[in-house]
């Protein structure tokens, strides 16, 4: 396993770009938006892993509340997983809190699922497994 990404609530990717592309000299190499998870992100590669900014899209997004409750910062680390079902099945039979018990589409394709923060020590953990 690896890190895939860190992600980053904002309010809005292109205040943040001052900071993470003009002062640091990051490149934003993708932006999409993921419609069911209203939110619009930007990757942002950095050595083996890469930045994730979130947008919220809609005032119901997940990222909206969370902006809310906490302000802008770190979201949820994201690691990057071989066989992410095996994983999700193996964290239920130890009863483990997941948010997703099966995996969806995510950005750039890729299958995504999210354990509860109270599962891991609370942070909010994404696990992806990459396009083969």
């Amino acid at each position: 396993m690896k890190i895939n990404h860190l992600g980053i609530a904002t309010k809005g990717i292109e205040e943040s770009l001052k900071f993470w592309g003009d002062a640091l000299g990051l490149e934003n190499v993708h932006t999409e938006v993921i419609e069911d998870q209203k939110v619009r992100v930007a990757m942002l590669p950095l050595g083996e892993s890469r930045i994730e900014l979130l947008e919220p899209t809609s005032d119901d997004s997940p990222i909206s509340k969370f902006l809310e409750k906490r302000g802008g910062g770190i979201h949820h680390v994201a690691v990057e997983v071989e066989d992410i079902e095996a994983l999700l099945t193996k964290l239920k039979s130890q009863d483990m809190r997941l948010i997703d018990e099966m995996p969806r589409i995510g950005a750039e394709g890729c299958l995504v699922a999210f354990v509860h923060p109270s599962a891991a020590n609370g942070v909010l953990l994404e696990l992806v497994q990459t396009k083969r």
